[in-house]
């Protein structure tokens, strides 16, 4: 599985988008001094804002793409919202044909 992640550093009011294989190691790399001229080593602590899996590399860097060519603070945050609400969506529409089928089919 593949990620695209944003973290955020309260100290520089600032995202960082990336994209990796291993999720967990990538983000205690950027919270460590490994890279001290890194620019995530000067935002140190780094918090999770939002990770999407991706089904391969090539999906995942073309969506980290994306989000880094629109520069945009709002962006981010909308897409977080965003997601939620298209998670709600899809999770109300299984939960309604789950229940369509046991009607239809175990009464």
């Amino acid at each position: 599985m593949f990620y695209v992640y944003i973290i955020y550093s309260p100290k520089l009011d600032r995202f960082y988008i990336g994209s990796t294989d291993n999720f967990d190691l990538r983000i205690i790399q950027h919270n460590s001094s490994l890279y001290q001229d890194a620019f995530t080593s000067k935002g140190i602590p780094w918090d999770l804002f939002l990770y999407i899996e991706g089904n391969n590399s090539a999906q995942a860097y073309n969506i980290e793409k994306h989000i880094k060519k629109m520069k945009s603070k709002n962006y981010i945050q909308n897409l977080k919202q965003n997601l939620y609400w298209e998670f709600l969506l899809v999770y109300s529409l299984l939960h309604l044909i789950y229940n369509l089928i046991a009607h239809l089919f175990f009464r």
